[in-house]
């Protein structure tokens, strides 16, 4: 599934070591957070990671074409909403990721937490479906898991 690809390539073929390409579609400042460390401490070494922070109207956009029940769900009209992470696997070493900040930030204030705890948490969440984990209380204790190896708090 070639959804956005933003991944970098040398001669090919994929680079030995992991890779994390950063591209912000948003003109807002979004909070620093060290996305290439907790992306190499996710994923594999040699994982290609392309992360895009976007808004609502790109993960509108890509949830409606590419989810992978979107084909049954968009009929129904279920899957026409911005999503706060969407993960797409692209091979056995690479990924994209695509993290609306703008409904972070709305969850953050709703939450009554910061913007970065709450980007933080949703980066970790899609990296950890990257590695093939689904939701429930495993993935919930290893989310905390890895922030609190950060520094956040939740």
């Amino acid at each position: 599934m070639k959804v956005h690809r933003l991944l970098t390539r040398s001669m090919g073929s994929i680079l030995a070591r992991a890779t994390t390409e950063i591209r912000c579609t948003i003109s807002s400042r979004v909070p620093r957070i060290p996305f290439e460390t907790i992306a190499r401490d996710i994923l594999s070494e040699r994982y290609v990671l392309s992360l895009v922070l976007c808004g609502d109207t790109l993960t509108k956009r890509i949830n409606r074409t590419y989810s992978l029940p979107a084909l049954k769900l968009r009929q129904a009209g279920k899957k026409d909403y911005a999503p706060n992470v969407l993960s797409f696997p692209l091979g056995e070493y690479e990924g994209e990721i695509f993290l609306n900040v703008r409904k972070a930030e709305r969850e953050a204030r709703a939450a009554d937490i910061s913007a970065r705890e709450r980007i933080a948490l949703l980066f970790v969440h899609g990296c950890l479906h990257l590695r093939g984990m689904k939701h429930g209380h495993k993935m919930e204790a290893e989310e905390r898991k890895v922030l609190k190896r950060f520094g956040f708090k939740i």
